[in-house]
């Protein structure tokens, strides 16, 4: 609910700061007093398109205020939320206009965008008029008024998440079998890399032993002839033998010697060699053993070496990352096994998901073609007391492409003739009778949109009497626990306000400026009397409005 409206140097307006109330608020004023220049402030303030030049001329730069009362389950929560931005019971929104066309926003002192702005102004305020293409006018929206009339919220959820299901289900779908036909196109490789991997079957680690024992037995194959040669001159037929010999001859003139002592030391040393020689020999032996190899070996070594380290290059992987890289082409050629299976499943799932989206469809175009003739019903009866009772209001239903809001396409169509050809809401009706359709349909659209500031821009243009009679009473049904904003010329309209205002100009040193006066009861008077009379207002002109004032007091609509 919009409370109150401060605007600061914007077109004629220098200083003005209204308080509005619940209910039925009427603004009237002679034509040019700035009506309309509060509907613009308004609409600035809430982003909407207007105007380009809203500055007052000779001010460095504009601004509008607008104070909102929400309630607890108010939709424009959910958007402040969605926007990370704080909410209360109170929501300002605030909007600057410099003189060279800059334009700043913000929402509970929090900067923000136009389109933040635009998104939170459709929870709070609707605007019907003859030039109103935000709402009931617009044919986008029809089929969801359609839905809100009917209450079909939950049914409209169902159809979304059965539609949601569908669209999963088919992505999945599309999703197996772009893999299934990626696949098909490599099953010859996977197929011969597997059978290559398994026919060679390498283990982790295995390349790094293969290559140790390779080495150890080239590294054999380069010394074991020298080894040999050196094991040959260490044995009998060589350094053995020869100390040996010496040791004999040694012996043999030991006794003999002047003085025995003189061959105990070399002796000694010579058997000293002969153990030394022994166990040297014994070594280079065993090193003949540890180096005797089959060549055969080695040549087997060699191509297992070599066949592993070309397998690893031709993927393109670690040598020890074989097994597994075998593991995961294994693991592929088995989902392309499967892939059949699997399409199948995932199309059969796909197919009971699109029959459940359109059972829900269906039902949900059922309940609107239920939904639209009693709205029809309820229209046609509103259009009688606005002497408007040979118009035919129809909602079409056409079917259209399947969505997440079914496969149903609305739009309001009026004939105002019998017999003359439907067409459109907004291209069909003239201006008064395009004003008192959208009355008639927001009568009956009341239950919807609670909560918003409903805005009528001179809806009762064309029309007078008890017909302006029957306007003002249904916008006073409509401001029933609610608020609606009416700008009027018609006294017939402005009688069954709760609150008015009189908007006027004045001109102050050479200045045209504009200004809004809330009126109490003795002021409202003269101002309906004006609105009967003209410039000059006369005793008759006063009595008529006091009646007008008083039939304005009895129950409305």
């Amino acid at each position: 609910m919009l409370r109150a409206l401060d605007i600061r140097d914007m077109l004629i307006i220098d200083r003005l700061d209204l308080t509005f109330q619940p209910g039925l608020n009427v603004l009237t004023g002679e034509t040019g007093a700035g009506k309309s220049i509060l509907l613009d402030a308004l609409g600035f303030v809430l982003g909407w398109r207007g105007r380009a030049e809203l500055v007052r001329q000779g001010a460095a730069q504009g601004e509008v205020v607008a104070v909102f009362e929400l309630p607890s389950q108010h939709a424009a929560r959910d958007v402040l939320a969605a926007a990370g931005l704080p909410d209360g019971d109170e929501l300002i929104l605030r909007r600057v206009n410099t003189a060279d066309g800059r334009k700043t926003a913000w929402i509970n002192d929090r900067r923000v965008s136009g389109d933040v702005l635009r998104n939170l102004s459709e929870t709070l305020v609707e605007l019907h008029g003859q030039h109103d293409d935000r709402g009931l006018l617009n044919p986008r929206g029809h089929l969801v008024i359609l839905d809100d009339f009917a209450g079909l919220d939950g049914t409209r959820k169902e159809v979304r998440a059965a539609w949601t299901s569908w669209m999963q289900s088919r992505k999945a779908l599309d999703a197996a079998q772009d893999m299934l036909d990626a696949m098909r196109s490599e099953e010859e490789f996977l197929r011969h890399a597997v059978a290559e991997l398994d026919a060679l079957d390498p283990k982790p680690g295995e390349e790094a032993e293969l290559d140790t024992l390779r080495r150890r037995m080239q590294n054999a194959e380069r010394i074991r002839d020298d080894v040999g040669r050196a094991h040959a001159l260490l044995g009998p037929e060589a350094a053995e033998g020869a100390i040996g010999d010496a040791v004999r001859w040694l012996e043999g003139v030991v006794d003999r010697a002047a003085d025995e002592n003189l061959l105990e030391a070399p002796l000694a040393a010579l058997h000293r060699a002969l153990i030394e020689l022994g166990e040297a020999q014994s070594g280079v032996e065993s090193a003949l053993t540890a180096l005797d190899f089959n060549p055969a070996e080695l040549e087997t070594t060699e191509e297992r070496l070599f066949a592993i380290r070309a397998l690893a290059r031709k993927h393109d992987v670690a040598p020890d990352e074989l097994s597994v890289f075998a593991d995961s082409l294994r693991e592929r050629l088995a989902s392309l096994d499967a892939g059949e299976t699997d399409l199948s499943d995932k199309r059969a799932a796909m197919e009971l998901a699109r029959q459940a989206y359109e059972a829900e469809a269906k039902a949900l175009s059922k309940a609107r073609s239920a939904a639209a003739e009693r709205l029809d019903r309820a229209v046609t009866a509103e259009l009688a007391p606005l002497k408007m009772e040979r118009a035919v209001f129809q909602t079409q239903i056409d079917a259209a492409e399947p969505g997440p809001d079914g496969c149903d396409a609305a739009v309001f169509t009026v004939a105002t003739n019998p017999g003359a050809p439907a067409g459109p809401l907004n291209k069909i009706a003239s201006g008064g009778e395009l004003s008192r359709f959208l009355l008639a349909l927001k009568v009956c659209l009341s239950g919807e949109g609670r909560g918003v500031t409903m805005i009528f821009d001179e809806i009762d243009r064309g029309v007078g009497g008890a017909t302006a009679d029957a306007v003002g009473r249904r916008l006073a049904g409509l401001a029933v626990n609610g608020q609606v904003l009416v700008v009027t010329h018609s006294p017939q309209v402005a009688a069954l306000g709760a609150h008015h205002w009189r908007v006027e100009k004045r001109v102050e040193g050479g200045t045209t400026l504009s200004r809004v006066v809330p009126l109490p009861e003795t002021d409202r008077v003269d101002e309906i009397a004006r609105m009967i009379s003209g410039d000059r207002v006369t005793d008759q002109a006063r009595a008529a409005a006091r009646s007008l004032l008083d039939q304005g007091q009895a129950p409305v609509f």
